[in-house]
């Protein structure tokens, strides 16, 4: 390769949708125009997603990324041909069912744009229908749109790529690389599916199975028939605490050990209670976080930029934090350190600016 896609890829995060109209002003924005530091386009100030989501492409590039040099990245592939990047071994599915309506049998296929890796499809299913039916991520409908914008909100780019900041300053991309090394080793995982009590199969050679913490009674042949038929009820959600019957797929989230099990719909980030895009997890304090909760359980987020802080000397207002740089009016973008300014839902603004936009 000539070198140029590897250029092509650090600005595309930022060119992405350039000039598409916004979904949320319907007409009144003629395109986006991304903003030199801000998440937002400049002519409507709406964000970057109501003006239409980044390609497939991109999102499972940038799981790949995210995956790669962890204990996950038998999840990526390398791209061929590519800049020696990873990209996302992303487990789709095609259902046929038949359709015996009229005389002659015909076929609907539905396509789930992500499913849990490793599943035969009828667990596969399984899995899906214990999930809202408007949080299915079936192809064309609502559902693959919300996933791609939890895929978005929840881990975004900025947060594990220096290359993508705007907000770092000299000597900080080193810190960010040792943050991001960091939550890869000890915080970063991947749910995986199974019937309760299967969770972890084999999968750790050789490495004695945290199975159960509490000593559970049950199955202690590994091929247990046993195992997925508890006396009374053992088995519990960690989240609701209602049993899991046996049958019923669960998450395992290795990090927090396979003594612990949750129902499908119940899998979810413990800060905003969203379900955790593609089961992508961060453990920390015995709950899993989304990525961007996580990120800021750790350091504080700018309001301005949406990055991480790296800086210890930062700006801070009725419980939002600033890059310094960053602390400027919405509209006019002057700097407000030590100037009188107006708070109107994160958005920060001068004076002037909040005057008139009140008149």
């Amino acid at each position: 390769s000539n070198g140029c896609p590897a250029l092509s890829q650090m600005s595309g995060s930022q060119q992405w949708g350039r000039g598409v109209p916004c979904l949320r002003c319907r007409g009144t924005c003629a395109g986006f125009e991304p903003h030199s530091w801000r998440k937002i386009c400049k002519a409507c100030k709406c964000s970057q997603e109501e003006h239409g989501l980044s390609s497939e492409l991109e999102d499972d590039r940038k799981i790949g990324r995210l995956l790669s040099d962890s204990k996950y990245s038998s999840l990526t592939a390398r791209l061929k041909g590519g800049d020696g990047g990873r990209i996302y071994k992303r487990n789709r599915m095609i259902v046929t069912n038949p359709n015996v309506s009229g005389k002659d049998p015909t076929f609907d296929t539905v396509t789930y744009e992500w499913v849990p890796p490793g599943l035969a499809q009828k667990l596969a299913m399984q899995y899906m229908e214990l999930i809202p039916k408007e949080l299915q991520p079936v192809a064309g409908t609502d559902g693959a749109l919300q996933r791609r914008r939890r895929l978005l909100r929840q881990l975004p780019l900025y947060d594990q790529d220096p290359a993508q900041c705007r907000g770092l300053a000299e000597g900080e991309h080193g810190l960010m690389e040792e943050f991001v090394r960091k939550y890869k080793a000890e915080a970063l995982g991947v749910g995986e599916v199974a019937l309760p009590g299967q969770g972890g199969g084999d999968k750790d050679e050789g490495k004695p199975q945290d199975k159960s913490v509490e000593s559970s009674k049950a199955g202690e042949s590994r091929n247990g028939a046993l195992e997925s038929a508890p006396v009374g009820g053992h088995y519990r959600c960690e989240s609701c605490q209602q049993a899991v019957p046996g049958d019923c797929p669960v998450v395992y989230a290795d990090r927090a050990g396979y003594s612990r099990q949750w129902h499908p719909a119940c899998f979810v980030c413990c800060r905003c209670a969203e379900p955790l895009v593609d089961l992508i997890y961060f453990w920390k304090s015995g709950n899993a976080w989304c990525g961007r909760h996580y990120c800021e359980s750790l350091r504080p987020r700018c309001a301005g930029c949406d990055e991480i802080i790296f800086s210890e000397d930062y700006q801070q207002a009725e419980g939002l934090a600033w890059h310094k740089k960053h602390f400027a009016c919405l509209e006019c973008e002057t700097l407000l350190t030590g100037k009188p300014f107006a708070l109107a839902n994160s958005s920060l603004l001068c004076t002037i600016c909040s005057h008139s936009k009140r008149l």
